[in-house]
């Protein structure tokens, strides 16, 4: 099956927070359900109305998304069932036909992100402390141009 990469509509918003959601408490159990709750909300409405979104779309139903800041990538999340089909490389292959080079800063506790990066070709910046929930981020970047192995 092969998902329909379409840029974002209002009328997905549900779609994308459960994507969000569900993908969220999978990749890091280490966020309070405030902390979760607080972030749905800012999903909605600070990150949704100020990045250039792309949903992906299996048999009518938005089964992840891509947020980007210009060549940032604020946030990728699938459903989890929707894992290793090609859907997250398929939107990451949006942004990077857009943008060329990307950054992204993962939870360094993210295995199910670090991997997906990894694989796609990112490699690490810098290390840092997030401060709201006290754990490492790691800041990547993909450069375009680079021959894939």
């Amino acid at each position: 099956m092969k998902a329909h990469i379409r840029q974002y509509k209002v009328s997905d918003l549900e779609g994308v927070l459960n994507s969000w959601e569900v993908a969220t408490r999978l990749a890091h159990p280490f966020m309070t359900d405030e902390f979760i709750a607080q972030e749905r909300t800012n999903v909605a409405e600070i990150y949704m109305p100020n990045t250039d979104t792309w949903v992906a779309e299996l048999e009518g139903e938005v089964k992840g998304f891509i947020a980007l800041m210009g060549n940032e990538v604020g946030a990728i999340f699938l459903q989890p069932n929707c894992h290793g089909q090609g859907i997250g490389k398929a939107l990451m292959d949006k942004a990077q036909e857009i943008h060329g080079n990307l950054e992204v800063e993962v939870f360094k506790v993210n295995n199910i992100g670090r991997n997906f990066y990894s694989e796609y070709g990112f490699e690490q910046l810098e290390e840092k402390l997030h401060k709201p929930t006290g754990q490492q981020v790691l800041r990547l970047k993909f450069t375009a141009n680079k021959a894939k192995h």
